[in-house]
Order: structure tokens, then C-alpha cells, then sequence
């Protein structure tokens, strides 16, 4: 037995020894990235070897090691790739047991590419005009994706507003150093708070749709983190001038970056304007200055302290939406929230914000494997929306329905004569009359009946967060993070210019008595410039988050699961006792409070170096924005009915096929919304009351347990046919529906009660948005001289009008009895309320530019061509509520032109944009 025990512990010895040595053995490939130009180590650099499962990423000493198991033998390719450098590919032999080091390779910035990256981040800006769009500038969650398909939904789709997977901007997250930048209040980005940065924001990590991110648990849309540390921006300087004809004239950007000096510091500046009298809209102003400072600090060799400061304040004037008659007498260009006043363009909607960013993030590197960093951030200050208001006096909008030659054709007998007159007023002028305005402040003695005001809110908002990532060994990495956000949001009316006026009294003129009064604890108040009148209130929110996730790498399988849980909180404070709702106004709401959590997986089967299969699985349950929260928060505290967490569920599966010279992704998805609300305030003609008359009355529609689905498919191909030319197509084919009849009740200030209209029956009709088909075919040819050109032609289809939802209940077919209306005619109902589609259409694009190396200068030049050739197109519209029963929309739609039609956007004819550089 001794001898048996003895013979067993030899064997045991021999089988470690043989096993350390195996070990110590292991095959591996070992070497460093830096920058050709300033020797400077280059992170984030895709390392691969070619026709191989195996792909790295250089780390933030540019460092790389391939040390899986089973490294691939013999002779290989080993590919460098970053965006914005030339790639570069190293012959190697790679012996079984043996540690191949490399040593430092470099990187050639690619000056071809420069001129890209600049000029197509840029376009981003052209989609900030319509900052109440539900896309809301999907480009800019998008633009750091290399994916054939995302890039053509970020620049070449965007003008359409069409969005991935048919998914609001709320869907994604953006994030700026790990700390998450999406509005408490709408759930979106506000890219205006860091527009004009572009040469700071080259720097980027995006994960698409649910797969893993290190920084948050993500959400259906992706998740797209801008990097804006000091230390990470290559050393040397830019100064540009762009000009184009879509939002802004002109723009000058001059930024400087030290790298990461001797010392351990390490700065960067950017500033840049940008600027335009008009827009390609009319009237449609552009004043947009942009600051950027940042300074980090190496604390020994595993700690960096790095402060950051985003200040870029800016005002541009709004546009309309406007009927097809109004299209069809001023084109789409037509504008009507301006006209001359002292012989300038006074635009009377104008958003301005000014909200400083105030971030510290430290950074700690509590191993070789683990990762440990720490932020904090501050954002404060205000946001306005400025518009005309008017108390007992005639509509000042040029393209109010009664200035209109439809309203003339629409009396009985029809006025052929006023018709005519109106028709030629309105083409000849058809703006603002400013003039007037101040003739009839003065005629009333200087007691304003106009009146320009801003919706106005300033927000304070702190923010905290504490990101871990761990590599457990070589196939598992473990990422976590707490995060912390309060908001505390002041919303008020503030008067901006009495228009000639001396004052103006703060009360509700259509009603009488104590209900008139817009604050009962200070009535009758005279109000001047400058002071807080209408509405005061504030909202406080607070978020508590954590998140876990973990990474398995395996040679011929990778894969992942996450999931995350917090608390959202949100309560309403009014500052008013409102003579409407004296009960229900002053002090302080009850908390509403929502329970959030997710799960997600997936994993990527790699069936050869060539071939991918991805698959994504999510649920995701999230607290609703502080918007979709409260029915009608600049009077009451009221909150929605049976108000509950929105719930998303998401499938997704790819093939991806990449060879050096060709790259595809085939994906399918289905995602179902379940609980949404939706609140719309308008004014509607033929409502149900309880007290049997039919009225008309300013309402807050209330849409709540709204269920939608998105199913579809897109796929994306580009092929480096030559050396020098390359071509691409993408598809994208989506329907995007409701999927039940949610519920819908009003509220107003003309009636005591909520009005419940039950069910409004949306089932199968189609979910606005874009256009949910969407195709392109394009070329790009570079040449070696350092000169490039591309074309491309995007076809677009199925996008759909914004139905009405009102117009889709009992109160449609009821008439003031309650009964049905004894002349409705369900087919001709049907054909009235039938969806609206688009016209299909086809935009040429254009790019181009040429790069010249002159010493240690780049010099260049990046300029676009959009819409080649004219083509007019609807990019989105909404059906009014206005007429809200069978007769008054029959009636409507029997006049030779209809007075409340849909009001559409229409999308830009050709424009061109121009990007001149230099970098040093």
C-alpha cells in the first residue's frame, strides 16, 4: 500500500510538472500599437488574424496579447485596424509553445478617412432643427459604428427620419465618459448640449442594439459611450470652416490637444460657432457657440484624475409644420413663426439652451486585470421655447385657418371673391406681421393683448456613478456599475417682450369668476418683462441603478449575460393655486414610484473565420419619463391613470459573413412595447360632453396601456471589388404596429370631470416614424494620390401620417346623446379614417474630397451633395385632432380644400455641405 501511495504521488508530481510546463508553454502573440506620426501608444485598435475567430483590442497602453487556447499555428496575417489610420496587415509565424513578440508597430493616420470622419459627423447638426422630432437625432447615437448598415441609417437616411428598427431615440443610450446623458424628462439625448464638439467627440465605443457594453446595461437602440478624456486624444491641433445651406451657414472650429505629457498631464480646448441668418427653412436663425476643456492628471501608475467642461449654449428659430395647402400656395421651405420687423427676420419660436456640463472621473487601475472608475457630474441651467401668445385678439399666425382661402370655400354660399384675396395675401406675404402686433398693444391703451413668452425650464441635475470590469481569467470578464441621478426641474412662463406694451394681466380670459384666476394667491397681477406668470411648478426625480453582466470567451463561442434593477421616483410641486383646479394645484403631489429591471443575453457562434451567428435576447422594464407621468402638469398635480412601467421584450439574430475584401450582416428582429402613454394637448371641435351638448374645448389627451410590435429585417454588404473602389448595399424592411386599442380619457380646463372615451381602436394600424422601408446601392472610389468620391441612392418607402387617436373612439361615431350618430356610414367612416402612406421616393447623394500632406500639416477638404436631384418628399406629419367626430371630418373632407388637414414635415430639396481643414 506504501509503495502504491508513493508510486500514485510520483505520478501526481510528473502530471503538475508536465502540466506548469504546459502552461508556461502556452502559445501566445504579444506587441504594442502606436501612432507613426507621434510615437504615442493608439487603445481600441481592432487586432485580428485574418480568416480567424481570434480578434483583440490594444489597451489603453496600446498593448495587445493573444494567449487564448489553441492559438492558430504556422503562417498568419496579423490586421491592424482604427478608425481614422490606415490599416496595416504583418506577415507572421506563429510555433507551437513559443511566445512571439512583435514588438511596437505603428499606425499611418489615414488622411482620407480624416477628411471622412469630419465631414460626416457633421451632418449630425443638420437633424438638430426639429428637436421635438421623435428621432431626435438618431445620427448621433449611431455615427461611431464601422457597420456598413448603421452608417447608412445615421448620414444617408437620416434627412427621412428613419430609425433603425423603427426605435425612438429614448430606445438608445448616450453616454459621455461613462456617465449616461439621456433627459429624466423625455428619456432622450439632447445633443445640443454637446453640438459643435465634433472634433472632441472622435472618440467613441458603440454597442449595438442589446449586445454588451462595459459602462450600463444598455437598451434596445444601443449604446453609444463618447470618450472626452484629455489623455486620450492624439497630440497635435485643428482648425476647420464648414458651409452649407441646412441648419447653419457657417461654422469655424479650432481644438488643440497636448497628449499625455512627461509629467503626467495631459489638456485639450476646442471652440468652435457656428451661425446663419436662415436655415434651408425660412427664418430659421442659427447662434450656436461651443467650449470644451479637459485636463487630466496621471496619480502614479494606477491612478488618473480627469476633469471635463462642455459649455455650449445656442438659439435657433423653429419651423413649421404646415397643410398641403399651405404647401401648395408657399412650397416647402414656407416657414410662418417669423416676419420683418424694423426690416429683420424676427422668428417668434425660438429654442435656446444654455447647459453647462461639469463632469470628474477617476480612473483606477486596481490590476492588470481590474479596472475600477469613478464619476461624478453636474448639469445645470435653462432651456427655452419662445412663442407668440394673444388674449382677446385675432390669431397672429399667418396660416391660422381663417386667413386661409380654404375657410372662404368652406362657407355657404362659398365666397369665390374673399377666396381669391386671401390666396393672393397669403402668397405674397404670408409671415408674421410685427406691426401690427405693436398698432394693437398701443391701441388698447398698452395693456397687451400680444405677448412674447418661453416655455421655460432649468434644470438641475446631479449625477454619480462607479463602473467595475474585471478579467476573471482569459474567457471571462466581468463588468458592474452603480449609478445615481436627481433631478430637480423648475418649470415656468417667463415674459419675454410685452410688444409695446405696458403690462399684461396674468388671467385666464375664457373663463369667470375665481376660475379666471391663474394664481388665487396673487390675483388680478399685472404682469412686466421678466417675470414668472401662467404656470410654476417643479418637478424633483431621483434614479437608483445597479448592473452586473459577464463575458465568456471561447474559441469557437462567445457569450454573455447581464441584468440590472433600480428605483425611479417622481413628484410634482406647484408653486401656483390655480383658480381651475384650487384643490389640486398648490404643493406637493403624491410620489410616484416605479420598480425597473432587466435581463439580457446573448451569445456569437463563430462556424469558421468567415461565418457568425449572433443572437440577442432582452426584457427590459423601465420607468416612463417624467412627460408621459403627469396628465396635466402646468396646472395640476394630477398624474396618468393606472400609470405603470413601460415593458420592451427583443429577439434578435444575425449571420455575418467578413473576409478581408467583403463584410455582410443579415439580422431578424422582433420587439414588442407593452404599457406605453402617450399625452397630447390640441384643440378639438364635437366633443361628448356629460351634459349632453357637444363642445369644444383646449384638451390634454391621455393615451395609456399602448402596445406596439417592430418586426423586420436589415442587411448591410460592402465589398472592396479593387483596390481603390468599394461597393455597398443596405435594406431595411420593418412593420411597425400597434398592436391593441389602449385606453384614452381627456382632460380640460372646459369640463370638471376626466371625459373617459374608452378604447381607441389603433390595433393594426401602423406606428409613425420615418419611413419603414428603406434601401441603398452606392459606390466609394479613393485613390492613392490622397483624392475620394462616393455616390449613393437611397430608395424609401411605407412611411405613414400620425393618426389621431381621438378620432378613433366612440366619441367619433356618438353623437351628444351618447348613441350612435343616426347618419354615420361605417364604409365611408372607414375610408375617412384610413392611414395615410407616403410616396415612395428615391435621394442621390454625393461625397467627396481630397487630403494633402505638407510636412507635418494635413490639409483637406470634405464636401457633400445631398439630394442631387430635388426631389420632394414628406418626411413625417400628424393627422389634427381638430375634428373630432364623423360629421365635422366628413364635412372637412367634402370642402374643395380642407381646413384641418394632416400637417406635414417636408424634407430638404438639394443642399450641399463643405468642410475645409487643417491639422498640425
Amino acid at each position: 500500500m506504501k509503495g502504491f501511495r508513493i508510486k500514485n504521488a510520483c505520478f501526481f508530481l510528473t502530471f503538475l510538472c508536465s502540466s506548469l510546463v504546459a502552461f508556461a508553454q502556452q502559445t501566445s502573440v504579444t506587441g504594442k500599437v502606436v501612432d507613426a506620426a507621434t510615437n504615442e501608444p493608439l487603445p481600441d485598435v481592432e487586432v485580428h488574424m485574418e480568416n480567424t475567430a481570434f480578434t483583440v483590442m490594444t489597451d489603453a497602453k496600446g498593448e495587445f496579447s493573444f494567449n487564448a487556447y489553441k492559438v492558430p499555428l504556422g503562417e498568419q496575417i496579423i490586421g491592424l485596424e482604427k478608425e481614422g489610420f490606415v490599416k496595416k496587415r504583418y506577415p507572421v509565424v506563429v510555433n507551437e509553445g513559443k511566445v512571439l513578440e512583435l514588438g511596437t508597430l505603428d499606425l499611418e493616420v489615414d488622411i482620407n478617412e480624416e477628411n471622412f470622419q469630419i465631414g460626416t459627423i457633421s451632418l449630425s447638426d443638420s437633424q438638430l432643427s426639429n428637436e421635438e422630432s421623435t428621432s431626435d437625432n438618431m445620427t448621433g447615437l449611431l455615427q461611431a459604428s464601422r457597420d456598413v448598415f448603421l452608417n447608412a441609417a445615421a448620414f444617408d437616411f437620416s434627412a427621412t427620419f428613419f430609425n433603425p428598427r423603427g426605435f425612438d431615440s429614448k430606445n438608445g443610450k448616450v453616454l459621455i465618459n461613462g456617465i449616461e446623458m439621456n433627459k429624466m424628462y423625455n428619456g432622450r439625448p439632447q445633443w445640443s448640449n454637446w453640438g459643435g464638439l465634433n472634433d472632441a467627440q472622435r472618440n467613441q465605443v458603440f454597442s449595438m442594439g442589446v449586445t454588451p457594453n462595459d459602462y450600463t446595461f444598455g437598451d434596445l437602440a444601443g449604446t453609444n459611450n463618447i470618450i472626452m478624456r484629455a489623455s486620450q486624444y492624439q497630440k497635435g491641433g485643428r482648425v476647420s470652416y464648414a458651409s452649407s445651406n441646412r441648419s447653419y451657414t457657417g461654422r469655424v472650429m479650432a481644438s488643440y490637444n497636448t497628449g499625455l505629457l512627461e509629467d503626467g498631464w495631459a489638456f485639450s480646448f476646442l471652440a468652435s460657432r457656428r451661425f446663419g441668418e436662415e436655415g434651408y427653412n425660412d427664418g430659421t436663425l442659427y447662434d450656436a457657440n461651443s467650449f470644451f476643456f479637459s485636463v487630466e492628471k496621471q496619480l502614479g501608475e494606477n491612478h488618473s484624475l480627469n476633469f471635463t467642461s462642455i459649455y455650449t449654449p445656442n438659439r435657433r428659430g423653429k419651423s413649421s409644420a404646415s397643410t398641403q395647402e399651405v404647401y401648395d400656395i408657399k412650397g416647402r421651405s414656407y416657414n410662418e413663426y417669423w416676419g420683418y420687423y424694423d426690416g429683420e427676420i424676427r422668428n417668434s419660436r425660438i429654442r435656446e439652451i444654455e447647459e453647462p456640463i461639469l463632469m470628474l472621473n477617476h480612473y483606477w487601475d486596481i490590476s492588470e486585470k481590474t479596472r475600477l472608475n469613478t464619476n461624478v457630474s453636474y448639469q445645470f441651467g435653462k432651456m427655452g421655447n419662445s412663442r407668440l401668445g394673444n388674449d382677446n385678439a385675432t390669431n397672429p399666425r399667418p396660416s391660422y385657418y381663417r386667413n386661409l382661402p380654404s375657410f372662404e370655400l368652406a362657407q355657404d354660399p362659398i365666397n369665390y371673391e374673399s377666396a381669391y384675396k386671401k390666396l393672393v395675401a397669403f402668397q405674397e406675404d404670408g409671415q408674421i406681421d410685427w406691426n401690427n402686433i405693436y398698432r394693437t398693444n398701443i391701441l388698447y391703451g398698452g395693456t397687451s393683448r400680444y405677448y412674447l413668452y418661453e416655455d421655460r425650464v432649468d434644470d438641475k441635475q446631479l449625477t454619480a456613478n462607479t463602473i467595475i470590469s474585471s478579467d476573471i481569467s482569459d474567457h471571462i470578464t466581468l463588468n458592474g456599475s452603480l449609478n445615481y441621478r436627481r433631478l430637480n426641474s423648475e418649470n415656468f412662463a417667463n415674459m419675454l417682450d410685452l410688444l409695446g406694451g405696458n403690462g399684461y394681466l396674468d388671467v385666464d380670459t375664457f373663463s369667470t369668476g375665481d376660475e379666471r384666476q391663474r394664481d388665487l394667491n396673487n390675483p388680478d397681477r399685472v404682469v412686466e418683462k421678466g417675470d414668472t406668470f401662467r404656470y410654476n411648478y417643479e418637478f424633483d426625480a431621483e434614479e437608483y441603478e445597479a448592473f452586473a453582466q459577464a463575458r465568456f470567451s471561447y474559441n469557437k463561442l462567445d457569450f454573455y449575460v447581464a441584468g440590472n434593477g433600480g428605483r425611479t421616483t417622481y413628484q410634482r410641486n406647484g408653486f401656483y393655486k390655480v383658480g381651475v383646479f384650487p384643490d389640486n394645484s398648490l404643493g406637493k403631489s403624491e410620489k410616484l414610484e416605479f420598480t425597473t429591471f432587466g435581463a439580457k443575453a446573448g451569445s456569437t457562434y463563430r462556424i469558421s473565420g468567415k461565418h457568425q451567428l449572433r443572437l440577442n435576447l432582452a426584457y427590459i422594464q423601465d420607468a416612463p419619463g417624467l412627460r408621459e407621468s403627469f396628465s396635466n402638469s402646468r396646472q395640476n398635480n394630477s398624474t396618468v391613470n393606472n400609470i405603470t412601467e413601460v415593458k420592451k421584450q427583443n429577439i434578435d439574430l444575425s449571420y455575418v459573413f467578413q473576409t478581408p475584401t467583403v463584410k455582410a450582416r443579415l439580422t431578424g428582429y422582433y420587439t414588442k412595447f407593452e404599457d406605453e402613454t402617450d399625452i397630447s394637448f390640441y384643440y378639438s371641435n364635437g366633443i361628448s360632453f356629460s351634459t349632453g351638448t357637444d363642445n369644444s374645448a383646449f384638451v390634454q389627451e391621455i393615451l395609456t396601456g399602448i402596445d406596439k410590435q417592430h418586426i423586420g429585417g436589415e442587411f448591410g454588404i460592402e465589398a472592396q471589388v479593387t483596390p481603390t473602389i468599394k461597393l455597398k448595399g443596405v435594406a431595411a424592411i420593418g412593420q411597425n404596429t400597434y398592436t391593441n386599442n389602449p385606453d384614452l380619457y381627456l382632460t380640460s380646463d372646459d369640463f370638471d370631470e376626466e371625459l373617459n372615451l374608452g378604447k381607441s381602436y389603433l390595433k393594426d394600424y401602423h406606428v409613425a416614424g420615418g419611413p419603414q422601408q428603406a434601401y441603398q446601392f452606392g459606390f466609394e472610389y479613393r485613390d492613392p494620390d490622397y483624392w475620394w468620391i462616393g455616390a449613393t441612392a437611397n430608395y424609401f418607402s411605407h412611411g405613414y401620417v400620425d393618426i389621431s387617436p381621438i378620432m378613433r373612439t366612440r366619441n367619433f361615431y356618438s353623437n351628444s346623446s351618447g348613441v350612435v350618430d343616426p347618419n354615420y356610414n361605417e364604409e365611408v367612416a372607414r375610408e375617412l379614417l384610413k392611414q395615410e402612406q407616403f410616396d415612395d421616393y428615391t435621394l442621390v447623394n454625393v461625397v467627396g474630397g481630397k487630403s494633402w500632406k505638407i510636412n507635418d500639416y494635413y490639409l483637406g477638404f470634405f464636401a457633400t451633395i445631398n439630394n442631387v436631384f430635388d426631389t420632394k418628399y414628406k418626411t413625417g406629419g400628424y393627422e389634427q385632432g381638430r375634428n373630432a367626430n364623423y360629421e365635422s371630418l366628413l364635412e372637412d373632407n367634402n370642402n374643395p380644400k380642407k381646413q384641418f388637414g394632416s400637417r406635414y414635415w417636408y424634407g430638404y430639396g438639394t443642399t450641399y455641405y463643405l468642410n475645409l481643414y487643417v491639422r498640425f
